[in-house]
């Protein structure tokens, strides 16, 4: 039996984190769509929460029905925000902490906008070792020799890359 009035929660009083979840689909849609990844791997789920994180705290009060548009200037922003030279480590610890000053710790989006930032950040990834180009003198000649160097990184600096290009796409 549903209650009468749930003023925004679910049927038991809990919150229900609608500005995350409609966020994070429209993070996998962009990147679904743009056909980057397998969406069933860990650095699809890089991508699209590192997309679904910048999307959400660049949020303005208010401004949650603006998710389901992506406006020319909005795509804009978020092309600057998920561009590699951009501080976007620090800009989304800035705002994590800002939007937790600003709406307390119980809410049910923030907290799942944390959960996705610490698996971004304390999660590594296999990804190809882009400062050891050309073949290192030990290597040896052949097929064995042309194997690729791989280091471990964190799932935000594989994710921001791909969402970036996500953006671009769209």
């Amino acid at each position: 039996m549903r209650p009468e009035d749930t003023e925004g929660t679910g049927g038991n009083g809990l919150r229900v984190p609608m500005t995350w979840l409609a966020t994070e689909y429209i993070a996998d849609e962009l990147l679904r769509t743009g056909d980057l990844m397998e969406p069933r791997t860990p650095e699809f789920r890089a991508g699209r929460d590192a997309l679904a994180l910048t999307m959400f705290l660049c949020e303005r009060p208010g401004e949650t029905a603006a998710l389901a548009v992506l406006s020319e200037a909005r795509v804009e922003e978020l092309r600057k925000l998920t561009a590699y030279a951009c501080a976007w480590r620090g800009w989304i610890c800035e705002r994590l902490a800002e939007a937790e000053l600003r709406t307390g710790a119980e809410d049910p989006d923030l907290a799942l906008a944390r959960s996705a930032w610490r698996w971004l950040e304390e999660t590594e990834l296999p990804a190809a070792d882009l400062d050891a180009i050309g073949p290192a003198p030990w290597a040896a000649a052949g097929p064995a020799g042309d194997q690729e160097v791989r280091v471990w990184t964190p799932a935000w600096q594989l994710g921001l890359p791909l969402g970036h290009l996500a953006v671009q796409l769209c």
